[in-house]
């Protein structure tokens, strides 16, 4: 179903600038129309934002694609993603083979989104709970990839990215923000790529914004 409409996504996206195959591949493989609201199904393969309640969004998939390539993922690998939302960043993370944890803060959309998991046989380490401070007790993660804006980057995850590992966060103002793409070269140096012009929805927690 909507395998015309996957077709069509993954050549905008690939216009757009990401080459990555094994990306391209993920996101033509999840069905996003099973993420969305069932009234917004007709819009789920246009590369827009898309409301999931509970002041949520799903992400633009320019912007998943684009976090997701620039974690530099390999099979096998582990990664943290804060802010689960609907599930399909952390869906298409599980389609490139990689081990994925996830956490959620709002508990009505953690378990709205255990459903369809359990739906579609999507098998990730979910918790619901403060993402702002990560999950130490199975840290380090080879990527850690957070889906919502905070006012500066937490050093509870920078702590938690393994060494050759990198994190994917938007930072700024609750109007205007950046995807900071920090890569950890050593146990104490880190180097940070600066991409302007995202909009995420705020990164609330103990080392975000205040609810």
């Amino acid at each position: 179903m909507y395998e015309d409409e996957r077709k069509e996504l993954v050549k905008i996206l690939y216009k757009k600038g990401i080459k990555d195959e094994e990306v391209l591949k993920a996101i033509f493989t999840v069905e996003r129309h099973k993420f969305v609201s069932p009234g917004l199904i007709h819009l789920a393969y246009k590369d827009s934002a898309l409301p999931i309640g509970k002041g949520q969004t799903i992400s633009q998939p320019y912007t998943v694609a684009f976090m997701t390539e620039k974690a530099c993922l390999r099979k096998g690998q582990k990664v943290l993603e804060i802010g689960t939302g609907s599930g399909y960043q952390a869906a298409i993370l599980t389609a490139m083979g990689v081990k994925v944890y996830t956490i959620e803060r709002n508990h009505d959309l953690y378990r709205d989104v255990q459903k369809i998991f359990n739906e579609l046989k999507i098998r990730v380490h979910s918790r619901c709970g403060d993402g702002t401070i990560g999950l130490n007790e199975f840290a380090p993660y080879d990527a850690i990839l957070v889906t919502a804006s905070g006012p500066k980057v937490p050093e509870s995850l920078k702590k938690q990215i393994a060494v050759g590992g990198r994190m994917i966060i938007p930072v700024g103002s609750r109007t205007e923000q950046a995807l900071h793409v920090i890569s950890r070269n050593s146990e104490t140096d880190f180097t940070d790529e600066i991409v302007p012009d995202f909009l995420f929805v705020p990164l609330i927690g103990r080392n975000g914004w205040e609810n």
